[in-house]
């Protein structure tokens, strides 16, 4: 025999809030409704589900069996409006990200696992990319967010792009470094030291080429290239070489290294890294909230990177 599950639901409630005013109030029913439904189960069982004349009700011994797969039902009714409302809210569900390997390691990970400790049903999907193809996989729907820097003028059709930071860019040698306690830094002080390039399908080794050039004519000494991120750190850290970075990621991983930025302007590019993405209304609940979060930590991260370019950098 099949029974009606709304029925179940009905009985279980009467059951757990023992009597019909309170089950109605629980289910957000009127206690008539409530009436009626036990009355058609009996009839259609031909047998009662609680026992005449006890007040509180008592159920039968059919009547508490079939509550108790009643309050299955409800319980994975509520689990259910649980489940949609977080994803909703934007606190379940699924994100694919991707980003640019140095911003990505140095500066945007940590973020992402803070923003998983608030979420932690949201599961996270991240690969590695450049502006070109990680503008690609954002059209193509095989991305919801791509993390990367990009010239205004570069960013394709149809898509958005929120700014997270100017571009910045220092010369970065070890702590202790000879060059970090001269008074004033030249050219020929930088033409001393060797240097470290990033991969030269990279925008930031693009980058590289155009500060040294402007440094000097001269011949200059690259002793490691191709490295990834962490490599490129651990030789920094462990050698005088000297190498250009993003100073958001400098400044994000100066303690872990022991790292710092030379006190001499070079020129910036001129990107903007940012959140790339189709629309605010092509996504999930779960990627805006997690653009939302990244807008936030880039906001204090901007903050706390000025504070220290006009208090430390600069100062020396």
């Amino acid at each position: 025999m099949k029974i009606d599950p709304r029925q179940l639901e009905i009985l279980a409630a009467i059951v757990q809030a023992g009597g019909l005013t309170e089950g109605a109030a629980l289910l957000g029913r009127s206690q008539p409704a409530l009436s009626r439904s036990v009355a058609a189960l009996e009839a259609r069982l031909g047998s009662a589900l609680f026992v005449p004349g006890r007040r509180p009700l008592q159920p039968t011994d059919l009547g508490a069996r079939l509550a108790e797969e009643g309050a299955r039902i409800l319980q994975a009714a509520q689990a259910a409006g649980q489940a949609v409302q977080s994803y909703r809210l934007g606190k379940a569900g699924a994100v694919r990200v991707a980003g640019t390997p140095v911003f990505m390691d140095g500066v945007i990970v940590a973020m992402i696992a803070g923003f998983q400790a608030q979420n932690p049903d949201v599961r996270l999907e991240q690969s590695y990319g450049y502006a070109p193809d990680l503008a690609a996989s954002v059209q193509s729907g095989a991305l919801d967010l791509a993390i990367c820097p990009l010239r205004p003028d570069d960013l394709p059709e149809g898509l958005a792009f929120d700014t997270l930071l100017a571009g910045r860019n220092v010369i970065a040698a070890r702590e202790g470094h000879p060059l970090l306690r001269a008074h004033a830094v030249t050219a020929a002080d930088l033409l001393r030291f060797l240097w470290i390039a990033p991969p030269s399908n990279s925008p930031l080794y693009a980058d590289l080429q155009s500060v040294l050039s402007k440094i000097s004519s001269e011949q200059i000494r690259i002793s490691y290239s191709g490295g990834s991120l962490s490599a490129v750190m651990g030789m920094l850290a462990g050698s005088d070489s000297l190498t250009v970075l993003p100073y958001s990621v400098l400044f994000a991983l100066r303690r872990q290294y022991r790292v710092a930025a030379l006190s001499i302007r070079i020129e910036h590019p001129d990107r903007k890294l940012g959140v790339m993405y189709r629309s605010p209304l092509g996504l999930s609940p779960a990627a805006r909230r997690l653009r939302a979060y990244l807008s936030g930590q880039f906001e204090t991260l901007a903050a706390t990177i000025q504070h220290h370019e006009r208090h430390s950098l600069w100062r020396r």
